[in-house]
């Protein structure tokens, strides 16, 4: 099964991987979905979204886990049942759950107020988003439990080392506008930001810029299938995606320096979300296209709606054995 997120909620897709009709059913009434995870330590799969992060473990029944702010963008977890959760405006809780019983009973939430005292704190904004930012991204590698990585917009990338108690801007060499952060390895991280998509390997302490040599440079998603890195782009940001000459493209970087382009069955929509499916790379468009690339090529396995205020600017999506 695969989750997908819209402007509307969360919705299970079943029958992707399969030759039997696509069918698509909300299963969450909660506004723009902002990540779908599912994480390590925890069963089932998180939803962060506009108007609370919530957790079920069947994908059908939901809880809301009460983080102090209601806009919840990115969720994350660590050893000894942390969970981290990264808000609107920038900001980030941290509770501890022996077992998903403690959510239907209420978690305690506390925040980590080390990110709040980053040199570069007071510079965290954009005027087109009310002068405020907010935690996009947030990382927790199983290889390194005690690293939490986050990614901000506008504010760039940041690492904490202590279970995010204190931090180190990380922010040298990336563009601040980070879209969406994946953790490759323990310290190699990809950042799609609004000018360009980076690569570190030595936790953020230097960055590659990927996309030198082409015109799209805004960069909306970022995903790793099967040891290859995957980023849609587009030209400019998303007001223009339904333009003619909007040219968005869907790139492959398989040896961590250069990007090659992919072509997919919908050249003229913007890829907003991807994730994997058995290994097969699933792809999401702004205007709520669902592909899936099988090893005989791509095919449209559904859609999902994207009308309205965010225009399907952000289709994240979950594989998800519930």
């Amino acid at each position: 099964m695969l989750v997908a997120g819209s402007e509307n909620g969360v919705h299970a897709v079943t029958g992707i991987d399969g030759d039997g009709p696509v069918t698509v059913r909300r299963v969450l009434d909660a506004g723009p979905v902002m990540r779908l995870r599912t994480l390590d330590g925890f069963e089932g799969v998180f939803a962060a979204t506009e108007t609370g992060l919530y957790h079920s473990s069947d994908a059908d029944e939901w809880t809301n886990l009460d983080v102090p702010r209601e806009k919840v963008y990115a969720v994350a977890a660590g050893a000894g049942g942390r969970l981290y959760a990264g808000t609107r405006p920038a900001h980030l809780y941290v509770a501890r759950a022996s077992d998903e019983s403690e959510f239907t009973r209420g978690l305690e939430w506390r925040e980590l107020r080390g990110i709040q005292e980053l040199p570069s704190r007071d510079e965290w904004r954009l005027p087109r988003h009310e002068n405020l930012a907010q935690v996009r991204d947030v990382h927790v590698h199983p290889a390194s439990p005690g690293r939490v990585v986050v990614g901000v917009e506008v504010g760039g990338v940041h690492v904490s080392d202590d279970e995010g108690e204190t931090w180190t801007e990380r922010r040298d060499g990336v563009d601040d506008d980070v879209h969406e952060l994946r953790l490759v390895g323990p310290d190699e991280f990809v950042a799609a930001t609004g000018f360009g998509l980076f690569r570190t390997a030595d936790a953020g302490r230097s960055w590659t810029r990927l996309d030198e040599g082409y015109d799209q440079r805004y960069f909306r998603s970022v995903v790793a299938v099967d040891g290859v890195i995957y980023a849609g782009a587009a030209l400019a940001h998303t007001a223009t995606w339904d333009d003619e000459d909007a040219d968005p493209e869907l790139f492959a970087c398989r040896d961590g320096e250069t990007l090659e382009r992919v072509e997919h069955p919908r050249p003229d929509e913007t890829v907003t979300g991807m994730s994997d499916v058995d290994g097969a790379l699933v792809a999401a468009t702004h205007r709520g296209t669902v592909m899936l690339r099988r090893p005989d090529g791509w095919v449209v396995a559904g859609s999902l709606p994207v009308s309205g205020r965010l225009a399907g600017s952000y289709t994240p999506l979950l594989s998800f054995d519930g």
